[in-house]
């Protein structure tokens, strides 16, 4: 009778379910709004707890670092340690973001306000260089001339300033004219505070949060499954933990060799360049050529022998860091082959754009990890070895 029960249940949820899926279907449009509507009101929590799993690799790593050897000593982490790791995070985090601010955004304007100017003096030196090689083929030197004759009577940089004046003063009105946009401003800073302080909390009572979750787990959850899913929780927290702390260390090793090698070749934009390419870097795979391709842009207009030589030592520095540090310092922490994180990269950037190439390596490596230890338990139950 009991077995008789326990299967009328079973059918009465698989029937609710196949009727909540049929609703579903038919009107997906408003299950599309509905969900839209619950995303938007809890994204300043998912955005706090995103800001939260990347502010507890440095706190935790400050926290070991000066507060270690106390935690060991009493046994058990005092009171202040938690807090006190928390906010020296917090204004390590805003002192970088400011350094950063203070490098590029200066040097990124003055190129920009000085571009037109590099550009014609790069054209011009192009036309000379022409005439002098062709100094034979009479055809060539009037067109080189009359093209030079044309360049000059454009005013490059006249055309860059009035593009600036034209989007400030555009920005200028837009900014005064609509209303909803101050609205927007407001929101959004509302909600980045918001997500700030869900932040704070959640790492402030992390260990905490995780036991209850474990509880919520283990409570609705048969005992079996309620193991499996704490397992794969844990492994998907390792996994991202580690791609994280190991793509910014790789990104800021990266900037760095560039900022050396750079400043002993007497490079131009050395500094803007390499901060340049420690940012992309943490976009994976294409990130660093993308600074590449714009210091040897800006590079090229002040000297083509220097944005050749720096093509050339990029190519070098990548081969160094493809070889050498990305396999030991981001390679080992996710544990993925090769192909497999271009194929990551290929669909999480086809999906969701950079956040998508950074967000499918991790996860992938999850389910290869998770799918590896499937077919290791399938063939030690069949006693099969394969080598």
């Amino acid at each position: 009778m009991e077995l008789n029960r326990s299967n009328m249940k079973k059918i009465m949820l698989l029937i609710a379910f196949a009727v909540l899926l049929l609703v579903a279907v038919q009107r997906i449009e408003m299950v599309v709004d509905i969900v839209d509507f619950v995303i938007g009101v809890l994204s300043p929590f998912l955005a706090g707890g995103a800001l939260a799993f990347i502010l507890n690799l440095p706190m935790r790593f400050l926290e070991k670092l000066i507060f270690g050897r106390l935690i060991r000593k009493k046994g058990k982490r005092p009171g202040f340690v938690r807090p006190l790791s928390l906010l020296l995070t917090v204004l390590l985090v805003i002192l970088v973001i400011l350094v950063l601010m203070l490098v590029i955004i200066p040097q990124l304007a003055t190129t920009i306000m000085g571009l037109g100017s590099t550009i014609s003096n790069f054209f011009l030196r192009a036309v000379r260089w022409g005439e002098e090689t062709f100094a034979n083929n009479p055809q060539i030197i009037e067109w080189l001339q009359e093209l030079s004759l044309d360049w000059r009577q454009i005013d490059w940089q006249g055309i860059l300033n009035a593009a600036m004046d034209f989007l400030k003063n555009g920005a200028t009105n837009v900014l005064t004219s609509a209303i909803s946009a101050v609205s927007t401003v407001v929101s959004g800073i509302f909600s980045a505070f918001i997500a700030l302080v869900f932040s704070c909390y959640v790492l402030l009572q992390k260990e905490k949060l995780g036991l209850q979750s474990r509880k919520i787990v283990y409570a609705l959850l048969p005992r079996k499954w309620a193991g499996k899913t704490v397992e794969v929780f844990s492994l998907c927290f390792r996994i991202f933990s580690n791609f994280i702390a190991g793509q910014c260390t790789e990104a800021l090793i990266l900037g760095s060799m560039f900022f050396v090698a750079m400043s002993i070749f007497r490079m131009p934009y050395a500094l803007l360049i390499s901060c340049l390419i420690c940012v992309m870097a943490l976009i994976p795979i294409v990130g660093a050529f993308i600074g590449c391709f714009v210091g040897a842009f800006l590079i090229l207009m002040v000297s083509p022998t220097q944005a050749l030589i720096f093509v050339i030592m990029f190519l070098v520095l990548q081969q160094v860091e493809g070889n050498l540090i990305y396999p030991h310092v981001v390679g080992n922490s996710v544990g993925l082959p090769a192909l497999w994180v271009l194929m990551a990269v290929t669909v999480g950037g086809s999906l969701m754009g950079i956040v998508g190439m950074m967000i499918f390596i991790p996860l992938t490596s999850v389910m290869y990890t998770l799918f590896r230890g499937f077919v290791y338990h399938r063939l030690r139950e069949r006693n099969i070895k394969i080598e």
